[in-house]
């Protein structure tokens, strides 16, 4: 014991102890004396501390002294833009609106509105999918399934914005509307005897248009009747098609995405002008689950190319520190984008800057043209004049001039960056049908698409934000692994429960994504030794040998018996053009049998206005040919089957 005791003359510090202690005070001194000093961010207001986010709607507008409340719901953005924009205008007729997400807020105050002198609550409801939420409204919906609220006394509208292309067209704003008056509250709007206003964008950049017109529609009537009362007022409540379940919550969503790595990335076609591809992005570790037919979704960034040259027009530096700042300091969105940020990073991440602006965008950049001539042209495609929705048809969205376009073909219009960076809208993620089966790849999620590329009327060439960033996600970027921000968005696209029911799946093209992952499920199920029934596909491409995507795959999965049958329509391989619904009316005895005999359930995932509907139309004609039913009896027979859930699409225009 006494060895381990340090002698009594050694001293306390060694000379490497004191060597040390020297070197590290003299370090911090040179730090003190000689540090850089900071540079001070510009347009940047000292952050205050976060306060808990309030969540009565009533309370603040109360001390806002605001009568018109906004709710949205939006899936790519386009409906909170419009509420904002309603909400602004409130003060050009004496009002004061506030937009407002209904998923922050509690919504069960919507029956304590009569408190607000004079006031309306409007809903503008988009519907997802097989006429369902989207993801913001879905406790709300939830809420007005369950709940007995009495709404006496409270005024609505509701604006239902959506396609006419989509069987479920408006179906959530139809349901909000007639909940809402069943709980007694009081429909004020320019329809007030057929109801909900209802929105056909067909062409989802005429909505500046369209919603122009319906705006002057629905004040002059309110104004009617309320004398000097005009309510501009929306709520377009945002349905992520079906909440995310994951355990009890899920870990990674769309203000959470998870960074999964990029495993492979291939090229599909053997030949052709187009590029069709298949990811592969790792999920390792994230306990992300997802299910065959769901979504994932990515967050692209923009091409670099562009934004330097929108820095170069505007004469400005890109990597200046910035914070745009919202002047309604009662607006729970205190920043259009993360604050404090660059103006590269907000046009490179934030910002998007590919599609062609709307009107508003237009008017508000007006005042900024030098020249007499483009400040005119401009404010005449921002008017709701027939010449003016002619001019913005024509030389906006038919020529598919996006932001960078319009600044180089007004030479004179040269905005201050602020002001842009605060009209241009958010870059949405991206979402394609997940082309594997988690039974299988418990990992990783498969995706296929293709290469967006096309030359336009000016003779620019337009390239797809997301697809063409993806095109370039290697693997191994310069010795680093290339990475993909995503999260899954759940989806009804779903296989029967009982894997003895017999399965028709139609995807030509990349459509062929979610049956790729249905038809791994259905081999694992085989494996599993489960009884499955027959598992039939029509695809559909161009040629042969040139873009059949996942050939080999699945000429494998019909060779062990996987793919009971394997139709593929070649349109161009011949002088007459083929597609699936003729391969569909082809073998129509074997169809009918499998959908009026077995109970076979049907899945269709493409194109929309064309193909969708063309399909839909060969089952009518088979139904009709097989079943002796009249057209009229065909389309319910097929109603009912979309109703029992046996006739499912997945479908985009």
């Amino acid at each position: 014991m006494m060895s381990e005791l340090m002698d009594e003359d050694e001293p306390f510090f060694s000379n490497l102890d004191l060597f040390l202690f020297s070197l590290i005070a003299g370090l911090l001194v040179y730090w003190i004396i000689f540090r850089k000093k900071a540079e001070p961010i510009p347009e940047f207001k000292k952050l205050e501390p976060q306060t808990t986010r309030e969540t009565s709607f009533i309370g603040k507008m109360k001390k806002t002294g605001k009568n018109i409340v906004v709710f949205y719901g939006s899936q790519t953005g386009t409906a909170e833009e419009f509420a904002n924009r309603l909400a602004k205008d409130a003060h050009r007729y004496g009002m004061k609106g506030m937009a407002a997400d209904p998923e922050e807020y509690d919504m069960s105050e919507l029956s304590r509105l009569t408190e607000v002198e004079n006031s309306i609550a409007i809903f503008c409801m988009a519907t997802y999918g097989e006429g369902d939420p989207t993801d913001n409204a879905q406790d709300f919906y939830d809420w007005l399934q369950e709940g007995d609220a009495d709404f006496s006394g409270v005024k609505y509208t509701v604006f239902a914005l959506g396609n006419k292309t989509y069987e479920h067209y408006n179906s959530m704003g139809k349901y909000v509307d007639k909940r809402l008056a069943e709980l007694g509250a009081r429909r004020k709007s320019a329809n007030d005897l057929t109801g909900v206003m209802m929105l056909n964008i067909d062409n989802i950049m005429l909505l500046n248009t369209i919603l122009s017109d319906k705006k002057v529609q629905f004040c002059k009537q309110v104004c009617n009747v309320w004398g000097q009362f005009l309510t501009h007022v929306v709520v377009y409540f945002m349905v992520y098609l079906l909440s995310f379940i994951v355990c009890s919550h899920r870990p990674f969503d769309s203000k959470n995405p998870f960074l999964a790595a990029v495993t492979v990335n291939r090229k599909l076609n053997k030949a052709g002008d187009r590029h069709l591809m298949h990811l592969e992005l790792d999920i390792t570790g994230s306990k992300i689950r997802y299910e065959s037919g769901d979504h994932v979704a990515v967050y692209p960034i923009n091409d670099s190319v562009i934004v330097n040259r929108i820095g170069d027009l505007l004469g400005v530096d890109l990597d200046t520190v910035i914070s745009l700042n919202n002047l309604d300091e009662e607006s729970n969105k205190k920043h259009p984008f993360p604050c404090p940020s660059t103006y590269r990073t907000a046009l490179t991440h934030y910002l998007d800057i590919t599609n062609p602006p709307r009107t508003n965008v237009l008017y508000e950049l007006a005042q900024y043209a030098t020249e007499p001539k483009d400040q005119e042209n401009m404010r005449k495609m921002a008017s709701s004049s027939p010449e003016g929705k002619a001019l913005y048809q024509s030389w906006v969205l038919d020529s598919c001039r996006n932001i960078l376009a319009i600044l180089e073909d007004f030479p004179s219009l040269r905005p201050p960056i602020d002001h842009l960076c605060e009209l241009l809208p958010r870059l949405q993620a991206r979402y394609y049908s997940i082309a594997s089966s988690s039974k299988v790849h418990a990992n990783s999620i498969h995706i296929c698409a293709v290469v967006v590329e096309y030359e336009t009327k000016t003779g620019r060439v337009n390239k797809g934000v997301a697809t063409n960033w993806l095109k370039n996600k290697m693997p191994t970027d310069n010795g680093h692994k290339a990475t993909v921000p995503m999260y899954i968005r759940k989806s009804q696209f779903r296989l029967p429960f009982k894997s003895t029911n017999p399965v028709i799946m139609v995807g030509p093209g990349t459509g062929i994504a979610p049956f790729m992952g249905f038809v791994q499920e259905r081999g694992w199920l085989k494996e599993q030794g489960k009884d499955v029934g027959d598992t039939v596909l029509y695809y559909g491409c161009r040629y042969k040998k040139e873009d059949f995507l996942y050939q080999e795959e699945l000429e494998e999965f019909e060779k062990t018996g996987v793919l009971t049958a394997l139709n593929v329509a070649f349109s161009r391989d011949q002088a007459e053009k083929v597609y699936v619904q003729h391969l569909l009316k082809k073998n129509k005895e074997a169809v009918w049998r499998l959908v009026h005999s077995d109970n076979a359930h049907i899945y269709i995932c493409g194109d929309a206005r064309n193909m969708a509907r063309d399909v839909q139309n060969a089952f009518y004609e088979i139904a009709e040919e097989l079943g002796g039913l009249s057209r009229s009896q065909a389309v319910d027979y097929v109603k009912k089957l979309m109703t029992k859930g046996r006739y499912s699409q997945d479908v985009w225009s």
